[in-house]
Formats: C-alpha cells, structure tokens, sequence
C-alpha cells in the first residue's frame, strides 16, 4: 500500500503542476484574446466610413443589421454570465464586442441600411447594459436591480432568436412577427411562474442556464446570417472586411483553450462555432467570389487548423 501511494503522489503533483500552467497560459491567451477583438471591428469601421464619405451607402448593405444586432445582443448577455463567473477576461472581450458592434451598428443606421425604431431601441438596450454590468462588477448594484436585469436578458434573448433566426430567410418565408410574440409570452409565462414560486427547482435551475445559452446561440447565429446575405447578394461582398474575418477567428481561437480548462461547454461551443464559421467560414466565401488571395486563404487556413491542432495536444498531454 506505502510502494502504491508514493508512486501515485509524483504522478498527481505532476498532474496538479500542469494544471496549474495550463490554467495560468490559457487564462494569458484569454487575455491577449483582447486585441484582436480590440481590432475586430475596426477594419470594418473604416471601411464603412469610406463607403460612406463617398456616398455608397449601398455597400453597407454587405453587412446585415440584424446579424450584427443578433452578435451584440449576444454579446452583452455573455458579459452579465462572465461578469457572474468572473472571468476577467473573458468580460472585458465581450464589452468590447458590444462596443465595436454598435459603433458598427450606428454606421448602419446613417446608411439607412438599419431602421431607425431599431436603432433607439438598441441604443437604450446598450447603454443600460453596459452600466448595469459595471455597477455589478465593482459590486455597487443592488442584487434586486441585477435580478431584474438577468429577468430582462432571458425575455429579449428568449424572443429575439427566434424572431432573428425567422428574419434572416425574409422575403423567402412570411414577414411576421409571430415567432418572436410566442417566445416572447412564453418567456414571461415563465420569469412569472419562477418569481410566484410555480416551478419546480430543476426549472428554476434550467431558466438560469437559458439566459447564457441564448446568448451563445444569438452570438453563433451571426455567423449564419452572414453567410447568407454573401449568398444572396453575392455583388456587395466588397463591404465586407477580411480582415475583420482573420481577426474574429484569431480571438476566438485564443478563447477556446480558458473554455476546454474551466470545462465550459457553452463557452466552447460559442468560441468554437465563432472561430470556425464567422471566421474562417466567410473567408471561405470571400475566396469563393475572388474578394481575396489565395495565399491570404491558404494562410488563414493552414495557421487555424495548426491552432486547433496545438490546443487538442496540449489538453490530452494534460489529460
């Protein structure tokens, strides 16, 4: 028995050391995972900002109002989950989504390529939430105001992404708002019952976990309604930023390792998805309508799966 425990405890200090470097470099790469989401937007920004001071306003249309609204909403209900895991990080990366987007978004708005009742709407949305989220953080929130918030965040996340997910194939299925009105009533059916005391302790516990998987499903439907405004006008691909793509998926892929070692699925998941078709999948497109290199292609691609490759060893060396 004395022979089994002193040739187990070499191998589980060695086990715990590793995880202790690991955990430290993925938390570094989370980290450094803020400049390019710090650039993220900013090729787009200035290219938007020449489109507009030429007057082709037209070219904005490239870049669809609502993946980019369904980005930043998905972005600001992930910072109120990383805020609450804190996750530094993690945070600061998805307030500079939401700041980035709506710099985006507000470019929109003037090219009249986003209405403009959508527009208010999403700039009270914003700037509540990022206060909200800031009080929370340093802890100067009263919990019944943070409780409202989180309230808030699963009814607009719960009737946005259906609604966003049914807008997207528009005139190619029925404009209605029906799909967002039953999410929406079902989603305050619900917040209602959890607040009267109506549902159970595994709906109460599923309700929390709703909020943040919406937002990673709002955040993972960008990507798609992305792709599908290239396919459908296939001539404004020229609005759209290579470089903003490379730059989505470089930090996404430095997020992927912190969600492997805190075994955050939904992380993953969003981070994974982000990586693989907001970036590297419209840069497929890109390529596909002549829009840029192949050796800007090829480079891309080759550099992403030698990451995926690195990340997938170090964690089963680990393992």
């Amino acid at each position: 028995m004395a022979i089994t425990r002193i040739v187990k405890e070499p191998v589980q200090l060695k086990r715990d050391k590793s995880f202790e470097q690991w955990d430290s470099l993925t938390a570094k790469f989370a980290g450094a995972a803020n400049i390019p989401f710090l650039l993220l937007q900013l090729p787009q920004i200035i290219l938007n900002t020449r489109n507009l001071l030429a007057g082709n306003n037209s070219a904005l249309l490239a870049v669809p109002w609502l993946g980019m609204f369904t980005g930043l909403l998905g972005n600001l209900c992930l910072l109120s989950y990383f805020i609450k895991k804190r996750e530094t990080e993690a945070m600061v990366v998805q307030a500079l989504g939401v700041i980035s987007m709506y710099v985006v978004i507000l470019q929109l708005a003037i090219a009249e390529a986003m209405p403009v009742p959508h527009f208010i709407g999403t700039s009270i949305v914003v700037a509540s939430g990022l206060i909200l989220n800031f009080l929370k953080y340093f802890d100067l929130l009263n919990p019944k105001i943070w409780h409202f918030w989180e309230e808030f965040v699963t009814i607009a996340g719960l009737s946005a992404l259906p609604q966003v997910m049914w807008s997207t194939f528009v005139p190619y299925v029925p404009n209605t708002v029906l799909p967002g009105a039953i999410a929406f009533i079902s989603a305050v059916l619900a917040v209602v019952m959890a607040r009267m005391g109506k549902l159970p302790e595994t709906g109460i516990k599923f309700l929390g976990s709703v909020s943040a998987w919406t937002a990673t499903l709002l955040f993972m439907w960008m990507p798609v309604a992305q792709m599908w405004t290239n396919i459908l006008n296939p001539d404004n691909i020229r609005g759209l930023s290579a470089v903003s793509m490379l730059l989505a998926m470089i930090g996404n892929g430095l997020m992927i390792p912190r969600a492997l070692i805190t075994r955050d699925l939904m992380w993953f998941t969003g981070s994974a998805w982000a990586c693989l078709f907001y970036g590297w999948g419209n840069l497929i497109c890109l390529y596909c309508l002549n829009s840029i290199s192949k050796e800007f292609f090829l480079a891309s691609t080759f550099g992403f799966l030698a990451w995926i490759g690195i990340v997938h060893f170090s964690v089963l060396t680990m393992l």
